[in-house]
């Protein structure tokens, strides 16, 4: 079943090719010379121009209070009003305050602060070969369309390349997994690559344990679960997918291991990891 697994990853992968890491804004067309990035950098994307549903700036400064407030006193408040916090991430962190915000409820700030220098020394390090030119092959397809991403001397790939090499140092036993890429990058919008490299580190062993291992075996646990949520709570999409011939392996690899991140319109990508990191 692990190696049916990894088959079908690798399948997704090529069929999607580079298309698959626009992210949010797949619906892009190619970056012309003078095409505007919108408010989440995606160059030429649907967010390029304010639109109606956007929060009123009021209300956004209200909740940018609420987080400073909670930040500043930040284990007491996630020790005494952990209910408000994840009710607060549900409702979506404020864009300027994700930055200050994913590393605390994901306790990668503890992980750097109980080990000061790890990062850079890793990060200078030299890698893995094997690891480092299957990465090299991956870096172009991480959302080419945004503007941290765009040239492959530029910081958001340069970044990219540290934090995946660095991950691969720090857990030799696991390596590098293709799925990684899109994580980090989402990270590397919001986060330093040191802090983003201790918040990959927290999404693959807190978060997601066995996932980005050689067999991906827990990938596959919930899977099943999946399946039987979908059977218990919607029987005919349940019944119609078994239908076609279309099993969970199929669609659920690229959605999990990328935390949606290459499946979701980027808005929504950032509100599902709000919520994900809080859990």
């Amino acid at each position: 079943m692990a190696q049916g697994l990894g088959e079908n990853l690798a399948q997704a992968s090529e069929l999607q090719d580079d298309s698959s890491s626009l992210g949010s804004d797949s619906e892009m067309s190619g970056p012309g010379p003078y095409r505007q990035a919108d408010r989440y950098g995606f160059i030429g994307g649907s967010s390029a121009e304010p639109g109606p549903g956007h929060p009123p700036a009021d209300l956004i400064r209200q909740r940018e209070m609420k987080w400073v407030e909670m930040t500043s006193h930040w284990e007491k408040t996630i020790s005494r009003r952990y209910k408000k916090v994840k009710m607060q991430c549900r409702k979506g962190i404020p864009s300027a305050l994700r930055a200050r915000c994913w590393p605390l409820l994901c306790g990668a700030h503890v992980c750097q602060k109980n080990s000061p220098g790890t990062y850079q020394e890793l990060a200078e390090a030299p890698g893995d070969p094997q690891w480092m030119e299957t990465i090299g092959r991956d870096l172009h397809r991480q959302f080419p369309l945004h503007e941290m991403f765009v040239s492959p001397q530029g910081h958001g790939q340069q970044g990219l390349l540290q934090v995946l090499k660095a991950y691969t140092l720090y857990r030799p036993e696991q390596g590098y997994c293709q799925a990684q890429g899109p994580v980090a990058s989402v990270l590397l919008m919001h986060l330093p690559p040191e802090e983003a490299f201790w918040c990959l580190v927290q999404i693959c062993e807190a978060y997601l344990p066995g996932y980005y291992g050689p067999h991906m075996e827990a990938v596959r646990l919930d899977a099943e679960v999946f399946t039987a949520l979908l059977r218990r709570l919607l029987p005919r999409a349940h019944k119609h997918l078994q239908q076609v011939g279309v099993g969970p392996l199929l669609y659920l690899p690229e959605w999990f291991l990328c935390l949606f991140a290459r499946s979701l319109p980027f808005p929504t990508v950032l509100r599902v990891w709000d919520a994900f990191l809080s859990e």
